[in-house]
């Protein structure tokens, strides 16, 4: 009877610990760098014909620097490991795409939830994007941001479809 409860412990205890190990690439699910990530995006959304006839030929990929954080994300001391930020460079219309890398560790909800209460969907000169029609989700470790009245959607639907 002693070996028949020594042996269920053992293996509830070897089933618990395998059950909780986690690796690193569970944390980054999205292998590849944020401009690989942001072109999978671009080549698999179903976006409306004048998107890919006169905004995706203008946009222009641009690094997030701590300098530009709040321009781009709405809050100045957000933490991150790289951002990538995906503008037209002339467009009639308000548009922007921001791919974050977080930092190991960091609070992914908490930088979703900042990044989603304080970017300015007004930032443009002239235009601005409704509330409704701004995006923030993320997969691991990647935040994805998008701003447009009339793409979000077809976006967010392809990067979700990005994860493994």
């Amino acid at each position: 009877m002693k070996k028949l409860v020594i042996i269920i412990m053992t293996l509830a205890m070897v089933f618990s610990l395998t059950a909780c190990k986690t690796t690193d690439n569970e944390s980054n699910i999205l292998d590849g760098s944020l401009e690989d990530i942001l072109n999978k995006i671009y080549e698999t959304a179903d976006v409306d014909d004048d998107f890919k006839k006169y905004t995706k030929p203008s946009l222009q990929n641009e690094e997030v620097t701590v300098e530009r954080t709040q321009y781009f994300l709405g809050k100045a001391d957000i933490e991150f490991e790289s951002a990538l930020a995906s503008e037209p460079m002339m467009q009639p219309n308000a548009y922007s795409l921001v791919l974050v890398r977080v930092k190991k560790g960091a609070d992914v909800e908490q930088i979703k939830k900042d990044i989603l209460d304080n970017v300015n969907p007004m930032k443009w000169i002239c235009v601005g994007v409704e509330k409704e029609n701004i995006i923030v989700d993320s997969i691991g470790d990647v935040v994805f941001l998008v701003m447009s009245n009339d793409q979000a959607k077809p976006l967010h639907e392809a990067f979700v479809a990005l994860e493994k």
